[in-house]
């Protein structure tokens, strides 16, 4: 007599047990696949800044867990590089930026234009550009501007768009693409 045949299980039978407990034990938060398409077991994150000329190459998230200090270093570098202020950086946003690079398939790193912005930094800004939100979500941490020599905006933009976790710009005049993790959305050409 098999076992099959002794206890009613076959092979096949536990193996889709396990998938089934494996998907219902998966997170169950609000967009939750495509913020983590493309992550993996780890959640690396690649930047330069022209603007300090700092460089980040660092895995933040491995198996589930931020690492509470690279998270650290990962505010301090998309600190205001105008008043030297940081904040806590939404690790959301920072989710979407690791899942888009992903996407792309690319080793460049994004250039950083702008993540954190001091209310003072985006006051001065949107007095001279009429593309800077009044409440951004710079302010909050929760905002990165980015650009890649090697890929176009567009590409990018479409990158961040099929993560479907928050809002997208496309600054095809000044080549760069915003992403944020606020309500799902998207803008510009």
């Amino acid at each position: 007599m098999s076992m099959a045949e002794k206890t009613g299980f076959t092979r096949r039978g536990l193996l889709g047990v396990f998938a089934a407990t494996a998907v219902v034990a998966a997170p169950t938060y609000s967009n939750a696949f495509g913020l983590l398409r493309g992550a993996g077991d780890i959640r690396r994150i690649r930047m330069y800044s022209g603007r300090t000329g700092e460089s980040l190459d660092t895995i933040y998230w491995i198996e589930g867990k931020y690492i509470p200090e690279v998270l650290k270093e990962i505010n301090h570098f998309m600190r205001d590089w105008r008043t030297d202020q940081a904040v806590s950086m939404d690790a959301r946003t920072v989710d979407i930026m690791a899942a888009s690079h992903r996407l792309l398939d690319v080793s460049e790193p994004f250039m950083l234009l702008s993540g954190y912005r001091s209310p003072k930094t985006n006051a001065m800004l949107r007095s001279k550009s009429g593309g800077v939100a009044k409440n951004s979500l710079h302010m909050k941490g929760q905002a990165a501007d980015l650009r890649l020599k090697s890929r176009s905006v567009g590409q990018m933009a479409r990158a961040a768009e099929s993560c479907a976790s928050g809002g997208v710009g496309r600054y095809s005049g000044s080549n760069f693409v915003h992403m944020d993790c606020g309500p799902v959305r998207h803008w510009g050409g």
